[in-house]
């Protein structure tokens, strides 16, 4: 079930031998670009025909009755809503840390602040449809509330009776939605970028989502804020060593597998008889798997063990991949981890599942994946600000950087540059209403 490759050796140029499969070819984005502009054509109109389209579900309306949302919270089971109550406040707490004060600096008589201002309205998008993901709602929602963001927008794919589950109601509940609507896909990221007559436009899109929704999101990226790395189907690195449990390294590696096709699902060791061991655990747990179709599509297409010559081997494989997620379950984990340059999150030992932080570890769980950990990280607080500069300078300020500012603006040809402060230098103290 896990095909087997063998680097064993000099490693050489990875990037032509590690397999990955490929995000997207022309059909994916030519089709995202089509729903983009039937949405932008037609609104709600457009919306609620790519929902029978698609998702095979009519809402009874796109934007779903706050009295209902409010509501689902008393309907769940209880334990659950713990659960949610819980992560919530897990991941509130994590993020609050993200939240830095005003930063200022003075040099004689120039005083420069830098602050952090939220976005208005923030997009919220979380996958829905065949499966629920409250989580998903909790760790999009959550870190914008923490950020200050005035409103925010939550999208949603309908189930086959053109509702939203419950659970995932009740998350949006817990995390303070203000706007829910039943629809995802490509669809709900361009309404959430245009706006229609039932989902407000709004100034960031944040979520995971399947690679039509990943594409979608790099398709309005420069109309709206979308964080730069590629939040597609899930992927996951389990490196173990001798003293790994087999059956522990194997569920991990099944569990990222299960989000179903496109995904990414290796194993990476340094020891032959691990490999063995865990490759026979995950065909037993995939046999018994209610999401069998799912997991077995993933590692089809990109289920791998790959065998290594010793940690540092095994490091590089994992750096060259970049996975969303890479679980450490060796000795010495802790180390390791600091030495990894590329992974969305690093999981440390046998207790350290990539389900921790799936669920209630407090880090946002949307993560880089498509290699793109290479340049971008989780999803924080700092998705839904932006920083503003506030300069304040004296005369004496002025009058001590004015030749360094001319100076440079000649350099470059700009003139009125170069005069905005000489004029101002020149300028005597009384003689004009600056003075």
């Amino acid at each position: 079930m896990l095909r087997r490759l063998d680097l064993r050796g000099p490693l050489g140029d990875l990037s032509a031998v590690l397999p990955r499969p490929e995000v997207a070819g022309e059909g994916p984005l030519e089709a995202v670009r089509a729903i983009i502009a039937e949405v932008v054509a037609r609104g709600d109109d457009a919306l609620r025909e790519l929902t029978a389209r698609f998702d095979g579900a009519e809402p009874p309306s796109i934007r779903v009755d706050p009295a209902e949302v409010a509501a689902a919270l008393d309907h769940i089971d209880p334990e659950v809503r713990t659960a949610l109550e819980v992560a919530a406040a897990n991941v509130r707490r994590h993020h609050e840390g993200q939240v830095h004060p005003e930063h200022r600096t003075e040099d004689a008589g120039l005083v420069v602040r830098s602050s952090s201002r939220p976005v208005e309205r923030a997009g919220c998008y979380a996958p829905g449809g065949r499966a629920a993901y409250p989580s998903t709602v909790l760790m999009t929602a959550v870190p914008a509330r923490v950020a200050g963001v005035d409103e925010v927008v939550l999208c949603v794919p309908p189930g086959p009776d053109g509702r939203i589950a419950e659970v995932t109601l009740a998350a949006a509940a817990v995390a303070g939605v203000d706007v829910v609507c039943a629809v995802g896909g490509a669809q709900a990221v361009a309404a959430m970028a245009h706006g229609t007559a039932s989902v407000p436009k709004v100034d960031v899109i944040a979520g995971p989502g399947n690679v039509y929704v990943a594409l979608a999101k790099r398709e309005v990226a420069g109309l709206v804020g979308v964080p730069s790395a590629f939040a597609g189907p899930s992927e996951v690195v389990v490196v173990a060593d001798a003293g790994a449990p087999p059956a522990y390294a194997a569920v991990d590696v099944v569990v990222q597998a299960e989000h179903g096709p496109d995904g990414l699902a290796w194993l990476v060791s340094w020891d032959e008889a691990v490999a063995d061991a865990v490759e026979a655990e995950v065909e037993r747990i995939v046999e018994a798997s209610p999401r069998r179709d799912d997991v077995t599509a993933t590692l089809a297409s990109a289920g791998w063990t790959v065998l290594v010559d010793g940690p540092d081997e095994a490091l590089a494989v994992a750096d060259a991949i970049a996975p969303e997620h890479l679980q450490l379950m060796v000795e010495g984990a802790e180390a390791m981890a600091d030495r990894v340059r590329h992974a969305g999150a690093v999981f440390c030992g046998p207790w350290s599942p990539a389900s921790l932080g799936d669920y209630v570890a407090g880090p946002s769980h949307v993560l880089p994946t498509a290699g793109t950990a290479r340049f971008s990280g989780a999803l924080t607080v700092a998705d839904f600000t932006k920083e503003v500069h506030v300069v304040t300078a004296d005369r004496g300020a002025l009058e001590r950087l004015a030749p360094h500012v001319a100076a440079l603006a000649d350099a470059e040809g700009l003139a009125a540059h170069a005069e905005s402060v000489r004029i101002r230098v020149a300028d005597r103290p009384g003689e004009s209403d600056g003075g």
